[in-house]
């Protein structure tokens, strides 16, 4: 149980305690000596563990930055399924923080509707928005279809087999967002590029590494040379793949070269620890309430093959200044406006 939970044993039922308890845990405080000087706070929910998802790792990372910019104490709770969400929102609303934040669409049902209950209480979401938010609900979301797009048209110039392929964790409009971009992008540097995609799907199509390592196999038996790898924790299950067959991958949200140096290209970044410290500490400067959109232009996303420090990233594309350079002259476009990368959630 977190510090602030415990503060609120006194208050707190019981029963509706202990039921609290088994689905949250502390992530830690905001890296103050000691909390308890501290007259903010600041709490953040995920839908699963943290473990190796590096999209919630960088959640967290930004809301400790937070709480250390604006003097916050940071509670993480971490859920296992969507009654553990659910009790960890209702213990949240409890505590009654400066902010709740409710990382991915996985908790978008449970805090639009505590947001809803408690108009006195902060809200903001990460990675999804309500389609009819309260006053007090933010909500900053990412155009991760730019950022495929530039890893598209690596993998469109780097391709020696014409043949490029995609793995999504799910068959859905969001997924599609790394998946339909990247082989646009690709198409748009080489015409003459074949496609082929394949989802992970079962029980647990975001964390299923053997899934995702058979699946990637199968893209590669049909012969394509680069995979993007949009399957969250299964990822390291692409890796896997790429690292015993003909293919090399892309990664996600972070520098995920460091993970399986020698098979990956790049990464398309989302910058996740921007985006919730930039909120949060608009909220806590009276500015909360609808959502921002952070692409290339607000820096919101990216490839790590763009970064200053990509020469030491341990990625493939470090090898290949001549296509950063093409990249680079792409992203440009965009941000410019150029070039319109098309946005398959918008599209239906």
């Amino acid at each position: 149980m977190s510090t602030l939970s415990r503060r609120l044993g006194a208050l707190a039922v019981a029963a509706t305690l202990v039921a609290s308890v088994s689905a949250c845990s502390s992530g830690g405080g905001s890296g103050s000596a000691d909390d308890s000087s501290l007259d903010k706070s600041i709490i953040l929910i995920t839908p699963t563990a943290v473990g190796s998802n590096n999209f919630l790792k960088l959640a967290v990372e930004g809301a400790k930055a937070a709480g250390k910019a604006n003097g916050a104490k940071v509670d993480v709770y971490e859920s296992k399924d969507p009654a553990s969400i659910q009790q960890n929102v209702d213990e949240a609303v409890r505590a009654a923080p400066d902010v709740i934040i409710g990382v991915s669409f996985s908790v978008l049902d449970q805090v639009t509707a505590a947001a809803a209950d408690n108009p006195d209480q902060q809200f903001l979401l990460i990675d999804t928005s309500a389609e009819k938010p309260t006053a007090n609900l933010t909500a900053a979301v990412f155009k991760e279809y730019e950022s495929n797009y530039l890893i598209g048209v690596e993998a469109g110039l780097l391709t020696k087999t014409n043949s490029i392929g995609a793995i999504g964790a799910l068959d859905t409009p969001f997924v599609h967002r790394w998946i339909d971009p990247f082989f646009a992008g690709a198409t748009s540097v080489n015409p003459a590029v074949k496609t082929t995609q394949q989802y992970v799907g079962g029980d647990n199509p975001f964390g299923d590494q053997a899934r995702a390592k058979a699946q990637a196999q199968i893209i590669a038996d049909s012969g394509a040379d680069y995979v993007n790898a949009a399957a969250s924790a299964g990822n390291l299950g692409v890796f896997e793949a790429a690292a015993a067959g003909s293919f090399k991958a892309f990664g996600v949200d972070s520098n995920q070269c460091l993970e399986s140096p020698g098979n990956v290209v790049d990464n398309s970044i989302k910058r996740v620890d921007v985006a919730v410290e930039n909120a949060v500490k608009d909220i806590f400067a009276g500015n909360g309430g609808g959502f921002k959109s952070y692409g290339l232009a607000e820096g919101g996303v990216g490839v790590t093959g763009l970064d200053d420090d990509v020469a030491s990233s341990k990625c493939l594309i470090a090898d290949h200044p001549d296509v950063i350079e093409k990249v680079k002259a792409v992203r440009d476009q965009i941000v410019s406006g150029a070039i319109s990368v098309k946005d398959p959630v918008a599209a239906g």
